[in-house]
């Protein structure tokens, strides 16, 4: 089923109850945005639209919609939607930038760079626009990318979320040390975040550092009890073979 139904096409205020009537956009917007750093994109999607029935003019939260969908995989979805939300702000850069991120994912990566360039033109010194920036130039497997996600983390100083976000995206591209490295850093800001802890874990057990995710995961659980990324991580490592784990334990003895 098309997840449309949770967004906003004809951007006007839908009637609200009496429960949600002192609630303004600026709440829903911290809402989304909190959904969206703990993981939670699917309820994030709603809360974007949540904003949108206030404040219809919230490029943030359109660019919110088409972000939450491309971290669900929800690539050609992200891209119609990108398209609607263009249609009325066609130089947001944060759209045009999520838009390039869509395409990239699905392969378009001539097109991708042409939005991504749009979006810097546009002025667009934003985190996400450079986050963005770094994905693109992945996916075209170009070796600039690690300045963009400088570039997004030296505008953002301190915010955890950044440091987060771009490594996830190196691990979607399967830059797993880089994105240990991200992570390790991220987490030094906020020791208290179990999205870090999940994100470490997954580099670790990638690396084939079984130790070091087990207690990572274990972290996360400490923070978020039931998390299902980290019970899933969990699961994979008991379910690695003896071979698998010897050559994980030698890594890290030799790291050590």
């Amino acid at each position: 089923m098309s997840r449309f139904g949770n967004l906003e096409f004809d951007a006007e205020p839908r009637e609200i109850s009496a429960t949600r009537v002192e609630r303004d956009a600026g709440y829903w917007l911290t809402e989304a945005n909190t959904a969206f750093a703990h993981g939670q994109f699917e309820p994030a999607l709603r809360l974007f639209a949540r904003v949108l029935e206030h404040d219809p003019q919230s490029t943030i939260a359109w660019a919110g919609q088409v972000r939450s969908l491309i971290e669900l995989g929800e690539y050609s979805e992200a891209r119609i939607w990108a398209d609607k939300s263009l249609e009325r702000f066609p130089t947001a850069p944060e759209l045009l930038a999520a838009k390039a991120v869509a395409l990239a994912r699905l392969g378009d990566v001539d097109d991708a760079l042409a939005f991504s360039d749009a979006s810097l033109e546009e002025r667009g010194d934003t985190p996400y626009v450079w986050l963005a920036r770094g994905d693109v130039l992945l996916a075209r497997k170009e070796n600039r990318a690690d300045y963009c996600f400088e570039r997004a983390r030296t505008i953002a100083a301190g915010d955890w979320v950044v440091g987060w976000l771009a490594g996830r995206i190196l691990h979607f591209y399967k830059r797993f040390a880089a994105a240990l490295k991200v992570a390790r850093e991220a987490v030094t800001l906020a020791p208290g975040e179990f999205t870090l802890w999940v994100l470490i874990g997954q580099c670790e057990l990638a690396l084939g550092l079984p130790q070091g995710a087990r207690v990572s995961f274990a972290q996360a659980q400490q923070l978020d009890p039931g998390n299902r990324e980290a019970e899933a991580g969990l699961v994979a490592l008991e379910s690695r073979g003896p071979l698998a784990r010897m050559v994980g334990g030698f890594r890290e003895l030799f790291r050590s």
